[in-house]
Order: C-alpha cells, then structure tokens, then sequence
C-alpha cells in the first residue's frame, strides 16, 4: 500500500475497501488472461487497462504506473495490451470491469507513433514486441473506447495518456488537416484524465468503488467530462471576444472561461489561436480556471490542472514493485525485442515536468510546467532495483533524467509568486531571476549513484537545457568529465531570432559559451567527445533565408546532420496553433489593431519542406540540384563554387574541395511530443 497520507484517498471520505480487493503479492504481474486471474484467485477485475503500447511492467510506461497505482490502494487490475480492435470479442478477455475501463493509447499518441511528419506510415512500432507495425488503430483511443462500449454496455470509459490529454478540447489534427472534436464526443466516454494520472484515477476509483455515479464526478482536478450547460453555481466569462477579453469575477467559488465553441474555431483561424493562447495561460494549477467549450448542443468541462505530486508522494509512485520487465507472455526480454524497452530499461526518471516552455513540446500541456523532483534516496533506490532485477545488467545507467536532464530540483524561489504567474516560460526569453538555478542537488545525486555498488558507469541521455547549465560550471564539468559516453546531445533547434522566437528557444549566445566549457573540461579530463545539436526544418516562423543561414553555420562549426526532422505539428502545442491559422498565439490576439496580432509564416508545401529539410544536409549530392535552383532563386549564387567559403559545388565541377573533418551530428528519430519515450 502506499503509506503516504496524501496520495491516498480518505478512507472517512469514500469509505474503507472491502476485503475482496486485497492487492496481489508484490511484483507479480497484473493479470493479462483468464488464467492469470485465476492463478491470483479472481473471479473479476476491478479496473481494466486497455493500452496501444506492449504491457512492459516499468515505471516509464504509463500503464504500468497507473496499474500499480491502482493495485496499491487495493484494487485488482488486468491489462488488454494492443488488442485486435476490428471486433469487441478481444476486449472481453477478462470479462466486465466493475468499476471502469481505463483506456489510452500507450505512450505515444497513436498518429504521431504511425506517420511521419510527411504523413508516411512508419515502417515499425518502438513499443511493439519485435519493433512490428500495425498494431494498434489510428485515433486509438476513440476505437477502444468503441470497443469497450460494445463489450460490456454500462461500463464507465476513463480515457488517459498523451494522446487523450493533447485531444481533450477542440483540436486542429494535421493527419487530417482539419480541427477535430474533443476525444470525449468522438469516444463517448465518461470522463477524461489529463495529464499524469495518479491523483486523479485514484479518486475516481475510490468515489466509484463507494457507490457513487459517475455524473457526480464533475469537479475533479485534472479531468475533463461533457456537460449541457455551464453549472448553476458557476460565474462564466466568454472569451470569444477576442479584442476585449473579460476576466470572471474573483468572488465567485467557481470561475470559469467560455472558450470559442468548435464550430467557431473550425471556421475562424483568428478564433482558433486566441483560443490556444487562452489554454496555455490556464495551465498553471495555483490561478488556473476551468473552461468550457461547446460542441454542437453539449459542452466539454475541463476542470483546473491537478497539483504535482511531492517529493515523498513521488518517491511512493515510483517505489511500487515493478518487475521492470516485459510480459512474461512475450517471452524473454530478448524474444521480445521491444524497442522502447530496450532504451530504457537501465534508465532512472528522476523527475517530471519542464518549464522550458518549447512551443513545439508537448510536455506542458500534458505534465505541466512544475518540476516534481524524487528524493535522492528513492532514486538510489531504483538503481538498486536495477542492479539486481535486470538480468541484462551489466553495470551501465543509460541516464538519469526526464523530460530535461538537468531541472531536477529546479523551480520558483516564491511559492506565491509561482502560484500568481501565467508566464508560458520560466527561461525564455530570459531565465527569470526568481527561477533557483542551482544544480548542486543534481550533482549530489551523480556522485551518489556512481558510487553505489556494481555500477561502473552512469550516462546522461536526457536533453541538456544548456542555457541552465551555464549558470553552474561545476555542473558542466561534471557532466562532461563523468557522464559523457563521447557524444552529448543538446538541442538549438535553430540559429536565427525569427524561428528561435517562435520556438521560444534561446539565441546562439548560450549554445557557444555552453560549448566552450564543454570543450575545456574535455580536454581537462583528457577526454575527445562531441556535442550533437538537434535541428528542427519547417517550423513556424522560418523562411528559406533561416535554413540558408543555419546550414551555413553547420559548415563554418563543421556539422553534418546524419539525419534531419521536420516539424511535426502535434496536437495542442502553441507552434500547431501557429501553422494552422498563420498567428503568433505569444502575443495577444486581435482583428483589427495593429501591433496585436503577427502573422506567421510556415512552410507547408511538400516542396518547401522539402526544401527546408535538403538545406540541413547541404553536403549531400542528393540535395545538391535543388539547393541550386534555390541559392539562384534567392540571388545567392555567390554560394555556389568550389572554394572554401561556397555551400555547394556548381553543377558541372570538375573537382569538389576536400572538406575539413566534420564533427558528427547524428539525429536519431524523435518526436516534439516528448524528449525521451516516457509517459
């Protein structure tokens, strides 16, 4: 059980449990068939899971957290892992759930995890046993919520995960390239968990386990349901207006934002984007008020975000029994060969959340913007477990991270002024001055962990946000002298103001003095490593001249991109709403004055995308014609010769120029919905 008093539901509140729900024996699976129910001596389950992603029993799959979560406070929990969605009969395996169903798409939302940012299908599924594709739907949550339907009518539905949180208001879909209804109309379900979901499914599953009806769960933080009009005791202010916006009365115990209806927002980009600003500005938990949307005759309700976790509460999640193992249906890890497992297996999540802010991440929208921190001895914990559970183990932490390397620990020196602030970002476009910046907690647990027994070697994978980083030297050279496997990857995105705005990234100025230290504490620990920039083509705000003059840098600095990305708009970010309707959703919104709206240009255009991507790898001869008609086109052809100032050799060149040595700058796949494959 967990003990913490805080995570666990008031037993005055919704009553005690009953002895029918006795959890299982630590570290046993939670239960996939009939059999292993009855190997546990059930005859039903009390939650079912029905996830998109391969049941993996580790911290990083959300799944496997809320199960357990749920299997802590007593509740006996079975997992439908990539069911055949084309007939119901596979989601009647382990027979009507008696509380409710709980369905997500797995770790990825499932068009981000099928298409590439062309719109192609993947060839491959990261969280499929042997990397296969094709198994799971499009839009999976809305099918399985379908199939749930139809396999035990009566059964509450309570969608979760990425992809439910990113869908839970009217949405612009770029596989579609239309703006889609909430999740909640297209799935018929009963409610919907945004972001992480512990507070939330634990309330929801004691309230229900204590007989009351699922419309009586209206006000739970975090959770959004359909309603038929705005509430009695709620005071409403309409935001549709989107030159004179109103703010709803203070006095009132229940304020709330009406936001420009779907049909409006279908129709009206300007609405679309004052609608995304609203949003954002609402997703701080301490001043965040509900909104509401309507679709058609029916409302979508979303209430405040839910407060982060603490520490110790953290700590209690994390310190479930996980087997960190796949199914053992699957067989072995091995004959397995689930990509996605093999990543992080021998990685430690120390935190969650980012206030970065990037407008193309997803992070804030579904974990928020607060950093939750473990304790050091809750993560020394974990990597006991590691050492001694994994039987592949060989004395190698692959990282020690989260959404950020580096914001463990990090937040707001004034508890009341975090609580007031609205800001989108705590770094951009300067760091605050009330944002601690110190990294020496994050270092005492590098030392810690390097010292712990049979580890030999702890690596950093997670994201550097080296405009932190700078601020603490000693962070630097500890990092580089100890954590390095001779590549680190860091993320720019991009060299020049206009698409850097956009982003809300920082300029080049904290990327070059990050790199000096890099280099000098290298070299002091008479080591040779490479920093690897990611680079993003195609974002919002950058033009023809933005991916000239970033290939111009990555030759002068000697990079070359192995592998390039283009901007993927996912759904709910601020650049999504920022390729959909052309405005800048950073600033204020408005019809007619001037100096309000800006307009944002994209490349949307396959061509110019293509054309975009093509000058990331300007060194290769496939990218060569098209970088010539483009240079011409531009009035660039001084950039075209075989001297060392030239982008690209001419067409007819009897010789091209021996390079300088190129650092590597390799770009494996990722996605902007997450820096690392976790929850």
């Amino acid at each position: 059980m967990i003990t913490h008093k805080s995570l666990q539901v008031a037993p005055c509140l919704y009553g005690p449990l009953s002895p029918a729900m006795a959890a299982p024996p630590a570290a046993v699976e939670l239960p996939t068939s009939r059999a292993e129910m009855a190997a546990l001596g059930w005859d039903a389950c009390d939650v079912v899971i029905v996830t998109g992603d391969a049941y993996i029993d580790h911290p990083s799959f959300g799944m496997a957290v809320i199960g357990r979560v749920l299997q802590s406070q007593g509740f006996r929990v079975g997992i439908i892992a990539q069911p055949d969605w084309k007939s119901a009969d596979a989601f009647r395996a382990l027979g009507a759930p008696r509380l409710f169903w709980g369905v997500t798409s797995g770790n990825m939302d499932s068009m981000v995890n099928r298409y590439t940012s062309e719109r192609r299908i993947r060839s491959d599924d990261a969280y499929t046993p042997q990397h296969a594709a094709g198994k799971r739907p499009d839009r999976a949550v809305t099918v399985y919520a379908q199939r749930c339907r139809e396999a035990f009518k009566g059964v509450p539905v309570v969608l979760g995960g990425i992809e439910a949180s990113l869908r839970r208001l009217a949405h612009y879909d770029y596989w579609s390239d239309r703006v889609r209804r909430s999740v909640l109309m297209d799935s018929k379900a009963d409610i919907l968990v945004y972001g992480n979901g512990e507070r939330q499914v634990i309330e929801i599953a004691h309230r229900l386990a204590a007989g009351e009806p699922m419309r009586d769960l209206r006000w739970i933080r975090g959770t959004a349901v359909m309603c038929n009009a705005t509430p009695e005791d709620c005071h409403e202010a309409d935001e549709q207006e989107v030159d004179q916006p109103r703010q709803p009365s203070e006095k009132t115990a229940r304020p709330v934002l009406r936001l420009p209806s779907y049909e409006a927002v279908v129709d009206d980009t300007v609405l679309y984007a004052h609608a995304s600003r609203i949003l954002h500005q609402e997703t701080n938990p301490g001043n965040a008020r509900a909104l509401i949307q309507q679709h058609g005759t029916r409302h979508v309700w979303m209430n405040p975000p839910t407060f982060p976790l603490l520490t110790e509460e953290l700590d209690a999640v994390f310190d479930l029994p996980y087997s960190r193992l796949p199914h053992s249906g699957y067989g072995s890890p091995k004959e397995a060969a689930i990509p996605a497992y093999e990543m992080i297996k021998h990685s430690v999540n120390i935190m969650r959340g980012c206030f970065g802010g990037c407008t193309f991440c997803s992070i804030t929208e579904h974990e928020g913007r607060m950093i939750q921190s473990r304790s050091e001895d809750s993560i020394a914990r974990e990597v006991a477990a590691i050492t001694e559970l994994s039987p592949s183990f060989t004395g190698t932490i692959s990282d020690l991270g989260g959404p950020t390397a580096n914001m463990y620990r990090l937040g707001c020196n004034s508890p009341e002024i975090e609580a007031a602030c609205r800001k989108p970002s705590c770094v951009f476009p300067d760091i605050c001055p009330n944002l601690k910046t110190d990294h020496q907690p994050l270092i005492k647990v590098y030392r810690r962990i390097r010292q712990m027994k049979r580890i030999k070697r702890v690596l950093i994978a997670s994201g550097v946000r080296y405009d932190l980083a700078v601020r603490s030297p000693e962070y630097v050279r500890e990092l580089v002298t100890h954590h390095v496997g001779g590549y680190l990857k860091i993320a720019p995105e991009h060299t020049e103001a206009g698409p850097l705005s956009k982003m809300m990234k920082p300029d080049m100025r904290s990327y070059d003095a990050f790199k000096v230290l890099f280099e000098r504490f290298s070299e002091a620990a008479g080591k040779k490593q490479y920093l690897i920039p990611y680079f993003i083509a195609a974002h919002p705000g950058t033009t023809d001249e933005d991916m000239l003059q970033l290939a111009l840098w990555l030759k002068r600095n000697n990079y070359r991109a192995d592998q390039v990305q283009a901007f993927l708009p996912s759904p709910m970010s601020t650049a999504t709403a920022m390729y959909h309707s052309g405005r800048n959703p950073l600033r204020r919104i408005s019809r007619h004055k001037a100096g309000y709206t800006e307009r944002v240009f994209t490349a949307k255009r396959k061509k110019q995308r293509d054309l975009h991507k093509a000058f990331l790898r300007y060194h290769d001869p496939v990218n060569w014609p098209s970088l010539r008609t483009a240079l011409l086109t531009m009035g660039r052809g001084d950039l075209i010769g075989t001297g060392e100032q030239h982008l690209i050799p001419p067409e007819h060149a009897s010789h091209v120029p021996a390079e300088k040595k190129h650092e590597p700058c390799k770009q494996p796949f990722r996605t902007q919905q997450t820096r690392r494959r976790r929850r």
